[in-house]
């Protein structure tokens, strides 16, 4: 069974950065695409950026595009996102998750984490 396990997630001001990290185990993760997602307080979960197998293919959500940035290390079963210009409306929880081979980007995922909160002040 898969498991994801998000870290690197907090309170930052208006401008800042983080990175978020999510590790993968239990299966082979050179198999799996990932994707990042988010949840704020009342709203459905977002799609927020993917990437596939080998980490050539990245997608982003309209409203995160040229300030986030993911990445993945098939050595280290890590995928990250660093998030950097954040603005309040940023705030959410993240969730990562795994998807058998095709990346898409929906919330059509085989396997989610816990996630992690992300906290934007202004």
């Amino acid at each position: 069974q898969v498991q994801l396990v998000e870290s690197g997630g907090g309170l930052v001001q208006s401008g800042g950065s983080l990175r978020l990290s999510c590790i993968f185990s239990g299966r082979t993760f050179s198999s799996y695409s990932m994707g990042w997602f988010r949840q704020a307080p009342g709203k459905e979960r977002e799609f927020v950026s993917a990437i596939n197998l080998s980490g050539s293919s990245t997608y982003y959500a309209d409203s995160v595009k040229g300030r986030f940035t993911i990445s993945r290390d098939n050595t280290k079963n890590t995928m990250y996102l660093e998030m950097n210009r954040l603005k309040p409306e940023d705030t959410a929880a993240y969730t990562c998750a795994a998807r058998w081979r095709v990346p898409v980007t929906t919330t059509n995922y085989d396997y989610w984490g816990q996630g992690t909160q992300v906290t934007v002040s202004s």
